[in-house]
């Protein structure tokens, strides 16, 4: 994982300097791809990083807080079945995206994120609070105490997946080109809604397997393009946010709540064309 994170890092820093270096110096070939009225799509995959987060368990019998938990990923191993074969896309990390460009420079588009994220269980963390009535060995009051996030304990996943379904809102610059390709880079921020479908068992309790609102975030985006033959581009991409969910689903009562806040962090290779609908010519 510290691979991937030191990998966004250094996209992140990349794209800021060729964006403050390139600004003044933007050469604009005759034929831009991308105009007002364009429209595009996207398809890719994502390896994504999380900060340690608090995460707060409540229900009938139980009302307590893990401190500082250690979440990661987990991308699938690369397959032809799953990650070329229509029926499995989904099952990897993946990011889709639709969008119109409603200026020469910015486009407006729909997009959805699906990121997994998965608590490391056999941690040792900080827990406050009180479990009763379980019927296990972790009954009691804790102050600052320690608990070993064992699987009998807690399972605690957003595997389908940490779903991220936002508008975003970005600038687009062509930096050079030629008749067969052009590279650009584009910046912005957008903001959505999380809707996990959350894998948790906590002290033996069913899990509830559905979608879920949960949640909101927010985030920037900067990312390089590079476009072939007019209408196709190959696109990666930096993406760093904020996530707050104070209402996820965790067992069948709708009594059992948790919440959870952390920052993110993603790296994104995508793929994609660019089109327009309608012929005229602004």
């Amino acid at each position: 994982m510290l691979y991937y994170v030191q990998k966004m890092k250094l996209l992140f820093f990349l794209l800021i300097l060729i964006s403050f270096n390139t600004q003044s110096q933007i050469t604009w070939v005759k034929d831009n791809y991308y105009k007002k009225g364009n429209f595009f799509i996207y398809w890719g995959w994502n390896r994504a990083a999380y900060t340690l987060s608090d995460i707060h368990f409540k229900g009938n019998d139980y009302n307590f807080t893990l401190h500082d938990v250690i979440a990661k990923d987990r991308q699938s191993p690369f397959e032809a079945r799953l990650y070329l074969n229509p029926a499995n896309m989904t099952i990897p990390q993946y990011n889709f995206r639709i969008g119109y460009f409603i200026g020469d420079h910015y486009q407006l588009s729909l997009g959805a994120d699906h990121m997994k994220y998965v608590m490391q269980n056999d941690q040792t963390v900080k827990i406050d609070g009180s479990i009763s009535n379980s019927g296990t060995a972790y009954d009691g009051n804790y102050v600052n105490d320690d608990i070993v996030l064992a699987k009998d304990f807690l399972l605690f996943e957003h595997t389908d997946g940490l779903n991220y379904e936002n508008i975003e809102l970005r600038r687009f610059d062509v930096l050079f080109g030629r008749k067969q390709f052009q590279f650009a880079i584009n910046e912005g921020f957008g903001l959505g809604v999380l809707v996990p479908r959350t894998n948790t068992t906590l002290l033996n309790n069913k899990r509830y397997d559905e979608f879920h609102l949960a949640g909101y975030g927010f985030s920037t985006v900067l990312a390089a393009n590079l476009t072939f033959f007019k209408y196709f581009f190959i696109q990666s991409e930096w993406r760093g946010g904020f996530i707050h969910m104070p209402d996820i689903r965790t067992t069948m009562s709708k009594a059992d709540r948790a919440s959870q806040a952390f920052w993110f962090s993603q790296y994104n290779v995508v793929f994609g064309c660019n089109f327009r609908i309608n012929k005229k010519t602004d």
